[in-house]
């Protein structure tokens, strides 16, 4: 029996992803995959396709809380540490320790010398993971802003998907400029040559899905299974440079 959403590109790449989880599993591989974006850019959808056949014993999707007063004396990525993959897990984080850079900078949840001390540390422990054997994954979802304001809209009108909304969603389109600067500087400050950011153009939530799934089978998983996946779209999906940034690849 068919499904109405059935999607033959979309369950081909997922197949590729659970051929390279077996073989993860089995040679005792950790991967990290980190999901960041702005407010409404697709996250949890991407998220959703991407884990569907996954092994649910193997795969943990980690989206964060407010932190106590108790986390938040402590060093900051000091919450994020125990959440890390073993040997033959895979971890994906629905925001993650960026949100220093981004909400926290926007809404002054941290202090600008936080911020700061932030931006310095992030390259230096993600070098330190990936030197731990880890596989690092960053992506970062962008919108326009009408597509944006659509889908908030969506949240308030559609009982459905009135989980999703927050008490910061107003903030997304009030503060844009302001989310795009700190896009721009934590984009600019944190991708590295080893752990670069993976930009989506994410108004076509399709296309970012098969844009990510793509990526991440021809990142983790070894040529002979990545064959079966097309290379993702480059119009999508493009690993950050400065150029994006004025070019019109990333929303103003």
């Amino acid at each position: 029996m068919s499904r109405k959403d059935d999607d033959p590109e979309l369950e081909a790449r997922q197949l590729v992803l659970v051929k390279w989880q077996q073989r993860a599993m089995a040679e005792g591989e950790k991967a990290l995959i980190i999901f960041e974006g702005r407010d409404a850019a697709g996250k949890d959808g991407a998220i959703r396709v991407l884990t569907e056949h996954l092994s649910v014993r193997n795969t943990k999707v980690v989206a964060l809380p407010k932190p106590s007063d108790r986390e938040s004396s402590q060093w900051f990525f000091q919450r994020y540490i125990p959440h890390l993959p073993a040997c033959g897990e895979t971890v994906i984080f629905n925001r993650s320790w960026y949100n220093r850079a981004g909400v926290e900078r926007v809404m002054g949840f941290s202090t600008p010398e936080e911020q700061e001390v932030f931006l310095r540390e992030a390259p230096t422990v993600e070098s330190m993971l990936l030197e731990s054997g880890l596989k690092i994954v960053k992506l970062w979802l962008d919108v326009s802003k009408d597509e944006q304001a659509k889908r908030l809209a969506e949240r308030h009108s559609d009982p459905l998907k009135v989980l999703k909304s927050s008490p910061l969603d107003d903030a997304a389109q009030k503060r844009w400029k302001e989310y795009t600067n700190a896009r721009d500087n934590m984009l600019q400050r944190t991708s590295t040559a080893l752990a670069p950011w993976i930009c989506v153009r994410a108004d076509s939530k399709r296309k970012a899905r098969l844009a990510i799934l793509s990526h991440i089978a021809h990142t983790l998983a070894p040529p002979q299974i990545a064959a079966d996946a097309p290379p993702p779209d480059p119009d999508i999906l493009f690993r950050f440079e400065s150029a994006a940034l004025t070019d019109g690849r990333l929303e103003k």
